[in-house]
């Protein structure tokens, strides 16, 4: 068994960040191999951050729901609610991500007035 979760959200990053070589990315693509179906292939193929949500709360659904159907003595029990709690930490690390981007675009904005207070065009 295998964090396909956090790998998957790993290459979908890469994507909307535009960072990442492609070593690092093909590593990812052999590990995902036979599993890149409904959540996890759209964390892999997201290109904006509202996709990485998106597929983010589906896979967190799915993960619920398998945690639920487990029974607590089973061997893996434990690392599937680790694989939970993970991509609940990485839903935060996303809502963080969307927070710190916008307040860069608004300091993009109050440095663009700031300017234009400062050495005002005539037009």
């Amino acid at each position: 068994m295998s964090c396909h979760e956090i790998e998957a959200l790993r290459l979908g990053l890469m994507n909307v960040l535009g960072v990442g070589d492609e070593s690092t990315r093909e590593h990812a693509r052999k590990e995902l191999e036979g599993h890149l179906d409904g959540p996890i292939e759209g964390l892999v193929e997201a290109e904006t951050l509202t996709e990485l949500e998106r597929h983010l709360d589906a896979t967190l659904v799915d993960l619920e729901e398998e945690v639920a159907a487990m029974d607590a003595d089973d061997p893996e029990y434990d690392y599937t609610r680790g694989r939970l709690l993970e991509v609940r930490n990485a839903e935060r690390a996303i809502e963080r991500l969307r927070v710190q981007g916008g307040s860069i675009v608004d300091g993009l904005g109050e440095a663009h007035d700031t300017l234009h207070e400062t050495f005002p065009v005539e037009e």
